[in-house]
């Protein structure tokens, strides 16, 4: 039987070699701004239900999408001129909407209020960004997820309206490229993703980039 570590109040995690093959490292610790980003730049990231303890996770392979890599259909970029795209002018509210969607075989939700809490500093501090798509002042889809150095890190999306979430994240890819980020980390496999163009590398590739990408300085640009 596999033995999970339990993180007490240090700040550090078993190296992610040790995770279990579901990708599952550790569990225990705390959502404070100095954890989650050294979780993210060492390729961790907290998923759990709210009647879980923390869970820290590196799944091997990890779903990431190169930049250069995003499939943009025609009908994609037709649909574009039907929404608004704004960034970080609602970011809880995105949260709140991305943890309210049902998802076929999940019940209830790991955007729970403390992940929510946490990300909202984050965000505060310049890291956690939302890109939200408006139509007629309304928010009607988007996305969120960190920036550390030259690396996004998604987290989830919701759309209320047809494509609205897609036009968010072609929007965002986009921008992306044009400051010289060549991946996005999508965490787990997913269909949707994969049909963006998204695929699947070895955990070992994964943190081989984040090694080049992910600046040790956390003082986000502003």
């Amino acid at each position: 039987m596999i033995q999970i570590p339990y993180i007490r109040h240090d700040l550090s995690f078993p190296s992610v070699e040790t995770a279990t093959p579901e990708g599952l490292l550790a569990y225990g610790g705390d959502l404070n701004p100095k954890r989650l980003l050294l979780a993210y730049r060492s390729g961790i990231f907290p998923w759990y239900n709210s009647s879980d303890p923390i869970l820290w996770w590196s799944p091997d392979p990890r779903l990431v999408l190169y930049t250069d890599e995003f499939i943009f259909r025609k009908s994609l970029k037709k649909r574009m001129k039907h929404f608004e795209i704004r960034y970080n002018t609602a970011f809880t509210e995105v949260m709140q909407e991305c943890g309210s969607i049902e998802r076929e075989g999940q019940k209830g939700s790991w955007i729970i209020p403390e992940i929510i809490e946490a990300y909202s500093v984050l965000h505060d501090m310049g890291y956690a960004h939302s890109i939200e798509a408006w139509q007629d002042d309304k928010l009607v889809g988007g996305l969120y997820g960190i920036m550390i150095g030259k690396m996004f890190y998604g987290e989830s999306m919701f759309a209320k309206v047809n494509d609205a979430s897609k036009v968010a994240f072609a929007t965002l890819v986009e921008k992306l490229k044009a400051e010289g980020v060549k991946m996005i980390d999508c965490q787990i496999s997913s269909p949707h993703l994969i049909s963006l163009g998204a695929r699947e590398i070895t955990r070992h590739e994964f943190i081989k980039h984040l090694k080049n990408e992910v600046y040790e300085d956390f003082t986000p640009e502003h």
